[in-house]
């Protein structure tokens, strides 16, 4: 794949290579096959060579700097660092289940884990359609991102940041579901998680985080503290004061009646 910045038309600079001998033995220099007096580029052509053939630029654009072995190894580092940091993330996930699952009646078990399991298939769904753009979308204002829908023209190298954002979009869905346990609709939920994964908390996480109101005011939060809990937090208080209590949760003197969970 040709790098960033460098667009090459393979048959025409390949035309341009074979009237001159000299071209052509660059051209296997650097690393590319001629076979059957067919040319192609190979898997190990040296493109971010500047002694290499080609070198076509567009219009206006600078000649890049060759890439050294050190800015590799450093993004992929990066890109590690950040896939792992994700993984680590998504894994709260389970923990979130294991908890809902003891705090339920062991008939509504299965229901709750669902409900937790869709939670990131649902939000997978919402975020690429919708969270990314409205949260770090390129085009922007102080309230919301309106670019890059479906990761229209996102890169390659920053697929691995949409999965990152997209754990904790999750995160915040999962964090309600206890609070609303066993008196929720099915379809209702899975509105909902589509709902706060995919405009909610993108919209949130953009102020802070994408370049919104609250970062132009100093706001900083490193570990999603607000972002992340804090929204997930006032969704399921007010998820927990519109659907009530649980059937059966008092009496009617108003007294708590005990419903202890089971071991998950």
């Amino acid at each position: 794949m040709l790098p960033p910045k460098m667009v090459a038309d393979v048959s025409n600079l390949v035309a341009a290579a074979r009237q001159e001998d000299e071209a052509l033995s660059k051209f296997v220099a650097c690393g590319g096959v001629i076979s059957g007096g067919e040319t192609s580029f190979g898997n190990a052509y040296e493109f971010n060579n500047p002694g290499c053939f080609p070198r076509i630029l567009t219009d206006g654009e600078d000649e890049p700097a060759p890439i050294d072995a050190l800015t590799v190894t450093s993004n992929a580092l990066d890109v590690i660092f950040i896939s792992v940091s994700g993984y680590l993330v998504f894994l709260m996930q389970c923990g979130f289940a294991m908890l809902t699952a003891g705090s339920v009646r062991t008939k509504n078990t299965k229901n709750v884990l669902l409900k937790n399991f869709l939670d990131a298939c649902v939000g997978s769904l919402a975020y690429y359609l919708f969270g990314w753009a409205f949260a770090y979308g390129e085009a922007s204002n102080s309230f919301i991102g309106h670019s890059n829908f479906a990761l229209a023209g996102l890169g390659g190298d920053q697929y691995h940041s949409w999965f990152f954002q997209w754990t904790f979009a999750a995160t915040a869905a999962t964090i309600v579901s206890g609070s609303v346990a066993e008196r929720t609709s099915f379809y209702a939920y899975l509105g909902y998680a589509f709902f706060l994964t995919g405009f909610v908390y993108p919209v949130v996480s953009h102020w802070v985080w994408g370049g919104g109101w609250a970062s132009d005011l100093g706001v900083i939060d490193f570990a999603g503290c607000s972002v992340v809990h804090m929204v997930g937090g006032f969704a399921g208080l007010m998820g927990a004061a519109i659907v009530g209590p649980r059937l059966g949760r008092f009496d009617s003197e108003g007294k708590v009646v005990p419903m202890p969970g089971h071991s998950a």
